[in-house]
């Protein structure tokens, strides 16, 4: 049910960027550029706002600029696919966007005194990184590893739902933190189960 919503959103949200995407190749604008740019605005969202205790507007503004993770994507399909170094970037400016991110939300919560909430949102840096690094580490042995209910997209939405519900009741980013910490914890476990589960099969493919 959930990789069905996550379809049914994401086909939903191609129908919003794929004309921008268009208009801004026609415009001579690359998707690197689109890329950094976005790495900046979450940036601007994270440190200039979200540290600072502007929940919402940082939670705004670092959703609106990682919609650019999207954009970037679909700017390169377009042109025919992404080139090596604008895979590299993409991904270099993810782990930047995601450091700044949750370093900003757990500066926030330290200087609030929630532990909990600090607690959570390491927690979440901790294993969204390693989300991302098992994916990478699959990949570059030659197999896939797109599974799991928290990918980045969903990380993302989820602390930005927590950093609007602060604005209604004090434990809300805390809670959303922790729902990420588990559902993180989940996709690791569903990555690495699905890594060992293709490596068993090439193993048995090769002794057959």
């Amino acid at each position: 049910m959930a990789k069905i919503f996550q379809v049914s959103a994401r086909a939903g949200m191609a129908r919003v960027v794929e004309p921008i995407a268009r208009g801004l190749l026609r415009r001579g604008v690359s998707p690197n550029a689109v890329t950094v740019a976005g790495t900046v605005g979450v940036l601007i969202g994270a440190i200039g706002f979200g540290a600072r205790g502007h929940l919402v507007a940082g939670a705004l503004i670092v959703t609106v600029f990682a919609l650019t993770d999207l954009l970037d994507g679909t700017m390169a399909r377009m042109r025919g696919g992404s080139s090596k170094f604008g895979a590299f970037l993409d991904s270099s400016m993810d782990r930047i966007a995601d450091g700044a991110i949750f370093g900003a939300v757990t500066y926030w919560l330290a200087s609030q005194g929630d532990s909990w909430g600090v607690a959570a949102a390491l927690i979440c840096l901790v294993l969204g990184q390693i989300v991302s690094y098992v994916k990478a580490r699959a990949e570059g042995l030659g197999l896939t590893c797109n599974v799991g209910l928290a990918e980045r997209t969903e990380r993302l939405i989820i602390v930005g739902i927590g950093g609007l519900l602060s604005a209604v009741v004090d434990w809300g980013l805390t809670a959303a933190l922790w729902v990420l910490a588990v559902l993180s914890l989940v996709t690791v476990g569903q990555r690495i189960a699905h890594v060992y589960r293709q490596a068993q099969r090439a193993e048995l493919d090769v002794d057959a």
